[in-house]
């Protein structure tokens, strides 16, 4: 734990995590220049607080021309940043919900849990979550809910170390979460399944879309 936390302190220096905010909530790669660019400050310290966060491991980054040339005279590969996929977990005293979680995993593997029933614990937690409103339910469970094309996406998917074990039942589980979220908040939109890598499997679409 105390890895993680000396990790996250970063965020603590207010540029930083304001860059490390705009990068996870990019659909695509961030440059230094784009960067420094929406946050108003030079490219210089752009790049220092980016680098800064990709050694933490805070971000991902990758070289890419983007200007899609090739050759000589194609100018050099820009730095691209993106949130990284390690997953940092702090609590004050340790906890270890994952691991229950992977149990109880386990257990439906085991047959000893009945899914369906998974399912519905899910979605009937999912209409009290959603009771505050949709928006605030999916923001508060750490969906990062984001409009791309006429649908709402989600940039995170808050049980990522469970879909790495079993992602048809975590995408399952995701499924009737959010399904119960609507219902609880009488949203009207509808939820599918459609996983794409680096969102969420579940998406959202206005329910008279079909």
């Amino acid at each position: 734990m105390s890895d993680d936390l000396e990790v996250l302190a970063s965020l603590a220096e207010p540029m930083r995590r304001a860059l490390y905010h705009y990068v996870a909530g990019s659909p695509d790669p961030v440059s230094r220049d784009e960067a420094a660019e929406a946050l108003d400050v030079s490219r210089q310290m752009a790049a220092y607080h980016l680098d800064r966060l990709a050694g933490d491991g805070l971000l991902d980054f990758e070289f890419r021309r983007l200007t899609g040339r090739e050759g000589p005279g194609a100018g050099r590969p820009s730095k691209l940043y993106r949130r990284s996929d390690r997953v940092y977990d702090v609590t004050v005293p340790p906890r270890r919900y994952a691991l229950a979680a992977r149990i109880l995993l386990e257990a439906l593997d085991a047959g000893h849990v009945d899914r369906s029933t998974l399912a519905e614990v899910a979605r009937r937690t999912g209409r009290q979550i959603g009771q505050a409103g949709l928006e605030e339910a999916l923001a508060e469970t750490g969906y990062e809910p984001t409009d791309e094309k006429g649908e709402t996406r989600f940039r995170n998917c808050p049980f990522h170390v469970l879909r790495e074990q079993d992602t048809e039942k975590t995408c399952g589980l995701n499924l009737a979460l959010v399904e119960g979220m609507i219902e609880g908040s009488e949203a009207p939109v509808a939820a599918r399944l459609a996983p794409e890598e680096g969102y969420c499997c579940v998406r959202l679409r206005p329910a008279t879309a079909g």
